[in-house]
């Protein structure tokens, strides 16, 4: 993987030290487990986007976050402990083993997006966004500006890998992105150790992936197409080059059939999906928070495309070519995204790692 995709973008320093992703250039933080609250590792500093640094001298002890993605991270970091708040809350089941059952004891503040006031009023000392392009709070006037966070005592730091995402100068290919977000997190909240093991654990994932594809020429990979089915059936909304979910694709030995799309995401038509007529299609839902209700959706998605006029010839749709894997394994940043790499690899690919064996 190559280091420093997303370095300039969000950085985190320890003392002299950076974490970029790539190997062996995570900030070292003081590891002092789920209940680390400061130590030899500080201060740490993470810039957002646009290069403003935030300062951290000791881990932070209340942190809210926009989103299931930065949850489940400090979750599997073993800092789940300080997160007093979330918004967009993981469905039931979403997470595996006893990560649920701790997920679903943090509160929520909000369903979807959190209020100003609520988020403001938290007692935060820590706020993580996902996604800078949703504006924080979904409305130009309603999140908070950066001195508002000051005034509050909150942090704020984002996922580079999907907020900062649109803004970058290069596509993503591979998951040191994701990588380094986790070794930031780390870094910020004392569990560097733990984050080490994360990314080493994808690693390891991703090797046994690439010993079975990587050797397969691109002009012979897999087409594939990612249905966002919740997006809606009216115009789909493809998943470009600058998007975490490209780099999934990717790296499991296909071919992103958006992938000269110069963005993270982007509204196109079904004739644009049509003149791609790709191999494979991903079935992508939000989880539900129940399997039989995830089931039905993923029913419904398939069910469209083999009744809608424009899809129904596709080779993907005559074929049966479908994956139904969770959007939210797929598009935002987390230790799933290698678990989808090897699924969509397995798929696709079967033969190539019975050879493996």
């Amino acid at each position: 993987m190559r280091p420093g995709k997303l370095c300039g973008l969000a950085v985190v320093l320890a003392l002299a030290a950076t974490a970029c992703g790539g190997s062996g250039g995570g900030a070292e933080g003081t590891d002092q487990g789920a209940s680390g609250r400061g130590g030899s590792g500080y201060p740490v500093q993470i810039a957002d986007c646009k290069g403003a640094r935030t300062t951290f001298r000791s881990a932070p002890h209340k942190i809210v976050t926009s989103n299931a993605a930065a949850l489940e991270i400090l979750l599997r970091l073993g800092a789940g402990d300080r997160v007093i708040g979330t918004g967009f809350p993981p469905g039931k089941g979403a997470l595996p083993g006893a990560l649920d059952a701790q997920a679903r004891k943090v509160p929520v503040l909000g369903k979807h997006i959190i209020p100003k006031e609520k988020l403001l009023g938290s007692g935060a000392d820590l706020y993580i966004d996902s996604f800078a392009s949703m504006n924080t709070m979904g409305g130009a006037g309603d999140a908070p500006t950066a001195e508002e966070f000051r005034a509050a005592g909150i942090g704020h730091i984002y996922l580079a890998s999907t907020a900062c995402a649109p803004m970058a100068e290069k596509p993503q290919r591979d998951l040191s992105g994701v990588e380094g977000d986790i070794r930031r997190l780390g870094a910020v909240t004392g569990t560097s150790r733990r984050a080490g093991e994360l990314v080493a654990g994808m690693r390891a994932k991703l090797a046994a992936v690439h010993k079975a594809v990587g050797e397969v020429p691109q002009d012979k990979r897999p087409t594939y197409f990612y249905f966002d089915y919740d997006a809606g059936t009216k115009q789909p909304v493809a998943v470009c080059r600058k998007q975490v979910a490209n780099a999934v694709i990717g790296q499991a030995g296909a071919r992103n059939v958006f992938d000269d799309c110069d963005a993270d995401f982007k509204p196109v038509s079904w004739e644009d999906v049509v003149a791609k007529n790709p191999d494979w299609i991903q079935l992508a839902v939000h989880n539900r928070g129940d399997a039989a209700a995830n089931a039905k959706a993923y029913d419904e998605a398939a069910d469209f495309l083999k009744s809608f006029p424009a899809t129904k010839g596709l080779t993907a749709v005559r074929r049966g070519h479908f994956l139904r894997i969770g959007a939210e394994r797929t598009t935002i940043a987390g230790v799933g995204n290698a678990d989808t790499v090897e699924e969509i690899a397995h798929t696709l690919h079967p033969a190539r790692f019975k050879a493996a064996r």
